[in-house]
């Protein structure tokens, strides 16, 4: 029975080279599947290109893509990322340009268009806004984009035209590893079983070194050896659509069928109704077994024919975050900490400040569980030696975020005693709404660069 390998080089945008680099070497892989889109990256990169129409694309392509395209090119590995973010076209040719500076001849370099649909956001301004409930009409003037999570349809388009590199926008997590199954096995678009066992292989290797025992880490409970050299995960997926997660022997971390469960469940809201732009996945049957040594089996994952929908992210600006921050040792720290927020919050009162949300949080504290639950975590201690102030406020315009950072750094004089490390930031909030737009609404387009 055919089987394919393919390697995650990446969970997210910033992700470490080195582990991807080891797979490629030693793993044995047809392709490897650099993940690197959240949730509001690809609308930061949209006011990146707005600023240079050159850039738009993941920051660390040129640093990835040096290191992956001799390995690339001698292995005869495959390459499929959404490191083309905002601008795919223009992330091909500096793949391109690469590859000529490097020597490398014999690559077809693909670019898959078609996601970022802001030219006809017009079109949807009566569409309901899912976390909100309100029209997008209510946050029109300030959108400054909009693209799809798109499917598999352009990978598979651009593998079938023998594409070796291939760069997308916003494309659906999974689908960028269950396009080159579809290829390589002939799966059809419409059996939805077999989409539903590909869109597992993609779910279980897109966040990276999780898998392979990184956000399952927790000492004295659940405990990973050498983690700090953890090792990507490799999936071995067989024409019926059984899956085999591995890493490599002399890497860090493992796999077992715990940390398989652990990501199975990872930002899914329904196992057995998983929205993708291509299936309806359903991961409540799956079985799965510890076959060796950081190797588990999977099967049973199924699914049901697609919603017909692309949901579609919105990028608005959403004003400005203000925040300082202070630290307070020894004695009395966390008084004196205490202290200093509510001068903060009574300074701001004082001055009229505006804002449209503010936080004041220890962070040690009460950052995370406010002050409720946090007494109860703490059992009421209050004898903490070593706290940080953090107050930080959400306005609409830059010159009242910067009012925040200001008077927090204003405590170094005016007290109270013992504040030091002060630090103060102003940034630009990119927010994110979505809305469902019909798929058939959607051009997807694939350009290509040779050398």
């Amino acid at each position: 029975m055919k089987k394919i390998r393919i390697g995650s080089g990446a969970g997210y945008g910033g992700d470490r080279i080195e582990p991807a680099l080891e797979i490629m070497k030693k793993g044995n892989i047809d392709y490897i599947v650099f993940e690197c889109l959240a949730e509001r990256t690809i609308a930061i990169c949209q006011q990146q290109k707005l600023i240079d129409a050159e850039k738009g694309y993941n920051e660390f392509l040129e640093h990835r893509m040096k290191s992956v395209l001799p390995i690339c090119a001698t292995n005869n590995i495959k390459v499929i990322t959404n490191m083309g973010a905002a601008n795919p076209i223009v992330a091909a040719k500096v793949v391109k340009k690469l590859a000529l500076d490097l020597g490398i001849k014999g690559l077809k370099i693909a670019a898959v268009l078609g996601d970022d649909v802001f030219n006809i956001i017009d079109k949807y301004m009566d569409y309901e806004i899912l976390e909100t409930g309100e029209t997008l009409k209510s946050i029109e003037s300030k959108i400054i984009s909009a693209n799809a999570y798109i499917g598999t349809q352009g990978i598979v388009e651009a593998l079938n035209n023998g594409a070796d590199i291939i760069i997308t926008g916003r494309v659906a997590d999974p689908s960028l590893v269950l396009a080159p199954l579809m290829y390589e096995f002939g799966w059809e678009k419409d059996n939805y079983e077999f989409l539903g066992k590909g869109t597992l292989a993609g779910h279980l290797l897109e966040c990276g070194g999780q898998i392979t025992g990184g956000y399952y880490a927790d000492p004295g409970y659940k405990d990973v050896p050498d983690l700090w050299n953890l090792g990507f995960p490799i999936a071995e997926v067989s024409e019926n659509g059984d899956i085999t997660i591995t890493k490599l022997d002399d890497a860090g971390g493992m796999v077992t069928t715990d940390t398989c469960k652990e990501q199975i469940i990872y930002e899914i809201h329904d196992p057995s109704n998983y929205l993708t732009p291509d299936v309806i996945a359903d991961f409540s049957n799956v079985n799965m077994e510890q076959i060796g040594k950081n190797k588990v089996l999977l099967k049973d994952a199924s699914g049901k024919e697609k919603t017909g929908l692309f949901k579609t992210s919105i990028g608005y600006k959403d004003g400005f975050l203000g925040e300082g921050e202070m630290s307070y040792g020894g004695s009395g720290a966390y008084e004196r900490a205490k202290l200093a927020g509510d001068i903060i919050e009574k300074r701001l009162k004082y001055t009229n400040a505006s804002f449209e949300e503010l936080k004041v949080d220890i962070i040690g504290v009460n950052s995370l569980y406010n002050d409720s639950l946090s007494e109860t975590i703490n059992e009421g201690n209050k004898n903490f030696k070593d706290v940080r102030l953090r107050v930080a406020a959400r306005t609409l315009t830059k010159e009242d975020a910067q009012v925040i950072g200001n008077e927090v750094e204003a405590l170094y004089t005016n007290g109270p005693a013992g504040g030091g490390g002060a630090k103060k930031y102003v940034k630009g909030i990119v927010s994110v709404a979505s809305i469902f737009v019909p798929s058939d609404h959607i051009d997807i387009k694939v350009t290509y660069e040779e050398v």
